[in-house]
């Protein structure tokens, strides 16, 4: 079992920064794949990112490389998403997953075994 808690959600001015975090604990997070997903009223639950909690590979979706930065602290059992630039097409609940490590399609919210409860976040125009 994993459980995970996000935080740091908000209301935010288009162009500003946000950065969310997610506690996890339970079991060793070096199996697994940590992901980002976000959710806006009335659409699908979309990838957002993602990373490797063993060799700390990195992979993000298109519609946020180069905006959203995804780290870890692995001392905290801490996962990070760095929102910058952000635009009121980022608004959405934000939530943290975790997925056994060795899945390949890693954007698709089914391969994830364990969901935190989400954090909003609001960009005003």
């Amino acid at each position: 079992q994993v459980q995970l808690v996000e935080s740091g959600g908000g209301l935010v001015q288009a162009g500003n920064s946000l950065t969310l975090a997610c506690k996890a604990s339970g079991q060793i997070l070096s199996s697994y794949l940590m992901g980002w997903f976000r959710q806006a009223p009335g659409k699908d639950r979309e990838f957002v990112a993602a990373l490797t909690w063993r060799n700390y590979r990195r992979l993000y979706a298109d519609s946020t490389k180069g905006r959203f930065t995804i780290s870890r602290d692995a001392a905290e059992n801490t996962v990070f998403l760095q929102m910058n630039s952000l635009t009121p097409e980022d608004t959405a609940d934000y939530y943290c997953a975790a997925a056994p490590s060795y899945v390949n399609t890693y954007y698709l919210p089914k391969e994830y075994n364990y969901w935190g409860q989400g954090t909003q976040v609001t960009v005003s125009a």
